[in-house]
């Protein structure tokens, strides 16, 4: 399995790991709001700043940075070319170092979580929404699937590249995005028949 920022949890003994999960998620919930709300370029670099200390505090090494930089730069560069066309360079800085910011600071929450406190931690918190419908496992469950769901999007998109690789399609957009499609949407009606089997889909 390759390396995955989200979900990933790399044990450790640092303030970080030490910080009860519920902390830590409406740390992430003040840290996402501000900088999505000030969105300028000396902001961005602060938020880059903080969440860069941050990963690294919780276990991430630079090669797992790097990892996370270049795929990130395969949806940034393209993001940050449009924003800079259309409003200029500075907008573009903003948005892209925002967004990545973003994901290092969940990438630093998971890395010094373990999925079961966050799972445990979340059905917590929506417990007094029972009330209104809400279902709590369901939602964890559902939670559970998509940072289960991040790896294994990696892979099929690493394995499929290296087949068209193979083939000498290594440039064809074709080559990949057709088998990537077909993997993902088998491995999704894999996950679905695993989980009616256990009457988890009936209701």
């Amino acid at each position: 399995m390759s390396f995955s920022p989200l979900g990933s949890y790399l044990p450790g003994n640092s303030w970080l790991h030490r910080l009860r999960p519920g902390a830590k998620l409406l740390g992430l919930l003040v840290f996402a709001a501000t900088a999505v709300a000030l969105r300028t370029v000396p902001s961005t670099l602060i938020a880059l700043a903080c969440a860069s200390v941050l990963s690294f505090m919780a276990g991430m090494r630079a090669r797992d940075f790097a990892r996370v930089a270049l795929r990130f730069a395969l949806v940034g560069v393209l993001l940050f070319a449009f924003q800079a066309w259309q409003h200029g360079w500075e907008r573009g800085l903003s948005v892209v170092g925002t967004l990545f910011a973003l994901i290092l600071a969940a990438s630093a929450l998971t890395a010094s979580t373990s999925v079961d406190d966050l799972l445990d931690t979340l059905v917590w918190a929506l417990r007094p929404l029972r009330p209104l419908g809400v279902r709590p496992e369901k939602v964890a469950l559902a939670f559970s699937l998509v940072l289960r769901a991040i790896p294994v999007m990696l892979t099929l998109a690493h394995d499929t590249r290296a087949a068209a690789r193979a083939r000498g399609l290594e440039r064809s957009m074709r080559a990949f995005a057709v088998p990537f499609v077909l993997r993902t949407v088998a491995h999704a009606q894999h996950t679905g028949d695993a989980l009616q089997a256990r009457g988890l889909g009936d209701e």
